[in-house]
């Protein structure tokens, strides 16, 4: 019975104070609270034992509060889980992966030093070559030139000892001395014809540097190449032999 009065006099209120209000909504909430009364929840003090004192309630929330934190963090004497098979097996091919890449590098800047060395070497051979433009005699100019070709002959067989390291991977470091050997070739082709008139062959250049097809050899491309930049050299042979003529 008390709870039916007091539904009925927070109704009462309730509608009493909206009257004044220009919002219509409050009754309406208002009715819905009073048919549906608050559900009875049962005290805390209701559901604790008469016999629990206040010290066994808080040695029972001691022991809740260490158990969610044994939960969350290892003792502090108790060893990490290993690593995991398969964590190692990746970690295992990340680290040959790198010593891979090293072992490439390295490989990678000896062949540049030696291909810096072949460059240096036929600045050499062209400037001597280029005795050819002024007149000189051929004979003389082809004579200075032709004591480079020893010397490109050991930087080639340097760079075909490095490459026998790494069976399979010439053309991987291809790109590392190609143009060099394009340089090398135009200027064999170069002095051939101004020596016997014809072309140099694949052939005859490769036996020019003492390369072999088999291990080392001249690259076709390279070859093709070669005699095509020696077609600047022939220009200028023809100036050369035309203006005095003219």
């Amino acid at each position: 019975m008390k709870s039916v009065f007091r539904n009925a006099a927070f109704t009462a209120i309730s509608v009493s104070r909206s009257s004044t209000s220009l919002n219509p909504k409050p009754i309406s909430l208002c009715l819905s609270l009073s048919l549906f009364p608050p559900p009875k929840f049962p005290l805390i003090s209701n559901s604790i034992p008469k016999n629990v004192t206040v010290a066994g309630l808080s040695s029972i929330r001691c022991c809740s509060l260490s158990s969610a934190t044994s939960m969350t963090t290892a003792p502090e004497g108790e060893a990490h889980a290993p690593p995991s098979p398969t964590s190692d097996k990746l970690e295992k091919q990340f680290e040959d992966f790198r010593h891979h890449l090293e072992d490439s590098g390295n490989l990678r800047e000896r062949i540049r030093a030696v291909a810096t060395e072949i460059d240096s070497t036929t600045r050499l051979m062209h400037s001597s070559l280029l005795l050819v433009h002024q007149t000189r005699p051929i004979p003389e100019v082809l004579e200075k030139a032709k004591g480079q070709i020893d010397v490109l002959r050991d930087l080639f067989s340097r760079i075909a000892e490095i490459i026998r390291e790494c069976p399979g991977q010439y053309y991987r470091f291809h790109g590392d001395w190609r143009s060099e050997t394009q340089t090398v070739v135009s200027l064999l082709a170069f002095m051939h014809w101004l020596e016997t008139g014809t072309l140099l062959l694949h052939a005859e250049a490769q036996e020019k540097l003492a390369l072999n097809s088999s291990e080392f050899g001249l690259d076709v491309e390279d070859y093709l190449i070669g005699i095509c930049f020696m077609s600047n050299e022939l220009c200028f042979r023809q100036i050369t032999v035309i203006g005095p003529a003219a």
